[in-house]
């Protein structure tokens, strides 16, 4: 996919103040630091479409890009903050859980983690949450560069191990570096190939 124009549409306190939902949307999630925002940016070739927060937990807004006027890039607040109350955790988780299951336009969701370290027990229930959910989702593993040759594949298949004492099928996988630009371009012919789909059985979201 090439992308031709990629803009920020709006940012949203709720989900009934998202865009309306005519068009094909993908949404990215991921912890706090786990290098969304760069991947965003690396994948729609822009520096600063998505913004960095300097302080994580800050901003729980629902963040809305259009990508060559077809369909909708999500970026999604973080979830596990550890430096926030939890209340404002449960506002986070609120917002989130409440998009996930109401925007009907959603076609899948990319569960961003960190490929330097260890399945994280929080991950790992957002996944099961997601599935026990039916929401659709694929696994984004950032910061690829961070590793030496070979490392992340062996990380890769730590997680697949974890994943399969639970899941009978794993989901999509993806190695991703937003400095080298590497991964991006398969999650963009995966939306491609999906819109291709929906537009030819013209699926409609907003009957």
């Amino acid at each position: 996919m090439q992308i031709k124009t990629a803009e920020f549409v709006k940012s949203s306190q709720k989900w009934q103040e998202c865009p309306e939902p005519k068009i094909p949307e993908y949404a990215f999630i991921g912890r706090s630091n786990v290098g969304k925002s760069s991947l965003i940016n690396a994948m729609m070739n822009h520096k600063d479409l998505a913004k960095t927060s300097q302080i994580p937990g800050k901003t729980q807004l629902i963040n809305h890009f259009l990508v060559n006027e077809s369909w909708y890039l999500t970026d999604l607040p973080g979830y596990g903050y550890a430096k926030v109350s939890k209340s404002l955790r449960k506002d986070f988780e609120k917002l989130i859980t409440n998009y996930i299951l109401n925007r009907r336009n959603l076609v899948n969701l990319f569960v961003l983690v960190d490929i330097r370290h260890n399945p994280q027990k929080i991950d790992l229930e957002f996944m099961q949450w997601c599935g026990e959910s039916g929401v659709p989702f694929s696994i984004v593993f950032t910061k690829a560069d961070k590793l030496r040759s070979g490392a992340a594949e062996k990380n890769v298949e730590v997680y697949k191990n974890e994943l399969l004492q639970s899941w009978e099928e794993l989901p999509d996988l993806y190695i991703t570096s937003a400095e080298k630009k590497e991964g991006g371009d398969l999650i963009l012919n995966y939306i491609q190939k999906t819109n291709d789909f929906l537009e030819k059985n013209k699926v409609k979201f907003d009957e």
